[in-house]
């Protein structure tokens, strides 16, 4: 076995079998902001074979701060976070397989995303994700650990479907728009990112290993500043659960799913289309150049006009900044994209 991974191996509940089960296993990693850049480290170094990450944005300036896989160059030249993050885990451990994808989770790509992965762990950061993630794992049957973090405090709990409530048993509802503290709200401080990570990437690990019998089967809660550490422990899945005892999947439901969304904090709003569809953006770039100041990669275009930016990625999705108006941002969106 591997010089690299001999003092995981050398951890009882590990050992050779459990490493060599950690080679073999495939795990899709959705978002990777803090918690996912996280997440995608730590498996990365443990010799998890296959990593999948799917990612929407691009790195900020703004994301250094706990985003641990990110540098400033990335920054500077705007990289997708997905591809960001497949090149420096290439850097840290070349022998696995990491396939990044600059998109956005919804209900027309997590049935694909998801089918042939052992396991999902949420990097997100919204609801609206989240339940979609929790029905896809539902209805295919797979793990899921779900874990969220913002200012000092984080929460997270892992779904096994048909043994384990789901996250609709337990959050019935999605909360109200606005309700809920945001990173850019209320911040976030690194400490409770690690954290989190480091329970759901142990829960990760436990599982892929074998060792279900080790999850710790409750809804964890963590504040790291007041120094606050609660477990609930979670019982059976509830019977009556929309989801996983109805089996009514409706945030996979095309008619239930919004085709913009508000980026909180960032006067921004993310608008894509209601069918997978890859753009050539260097035509984009050639049609837009005398309307604006536009930058183009490989991965994205930026065009800048008055006091919008637009950044379009090669699936047709794009990014309106200088507006929190949906109207206004579907409106660019037709003017300059046209799809």
């Amino acid at each position: 076995m591997n010089e690299r991974y001999s003092r995981q191996i050398l951890f009882s509940e590990i050992g050779e079998a459990g490493q060599e089960k950690l080679l073999q296993s495939r795990v899709l990693i959705i978002g990777c902001g803090a918690l996912g850049a996280a997440h995608a480290e730590t498996l990365a170094r443990a010799g998890v074979g296959f990593l999948r990450i799917v990612d929407r944005d691009f790195v900020e300036f703004s994301n250094l701060q706990r985003q641990t896989l990110f540098s400033e160059s990335d920054a500077k030249e705007k990289l997708p976070k997905a591809i960001a993050a497949k090149k420096r885990l290439a850097e840290i451990n070349s022998e696995i397989e990491v396939e990044a994808f600059v998109a956005d989770v919804n209900h027309s790509n997590i049935e694909n995303l998801i089918k042939d992965c052992n396991l999902i762990l949420d990097g997100t950061d919204n609801f609206q994700t989240r339940y979609l993630i929790n029905d896809a794992c539902v209805k295919l049957k797979k793990p899921w650990i779900y874990g969220a973090a913002v200012s000092s405090y984080g929460v997270t709990m892992t779904v096994i479907p048909n043994a384990t409530p789901c996250l609709r048993c337990i959050f019935e509802e999605m909360p109200g728009a606005g309700s809920s503290p945001t990173c850019d709200t209320a911040g976030v401080i690194q400490p409770i990112i690690s954290t989190i990570s480091a329970v759901q990437t142990t829960e990760a690990l436990k599982i892929l290993a074998g060792n279900f019998e080790r999850l710790h089967e409750s809804l964890l809660q963590f504040d790291v500043w007041q120094n606050d550490w609660r477990k609930i422990k979670l019982g059976r899945p509830n019977i009556d659960c929309k989801t996983c005892g109805q089996m009514n999947f409706e945030f996979l439901e095309a008619e239930n799913s919004e085709f913009s969304a508000v980026l909180c904090g960032r006067n921004a709003v993310q608008i894509y289309p209601p069918k997978p569809t890859q753009i050539n953006l260097l035509n984009l770039a050639e049609k837009l150049k005398n309307l604006g100041e536009v930058k183009q990669n490989e991965y994205l275009l930026r065009l800048t006009v008055g006091e919008f930016e637009l950044t379009v990625f090669s699936d047709a999705r794009a990014i309106i900044r200088g507006t929190d108006d949906r109207t206004t941002a579907r409106s660019l969106y037709a003017k300059f994209v046209g799809i």
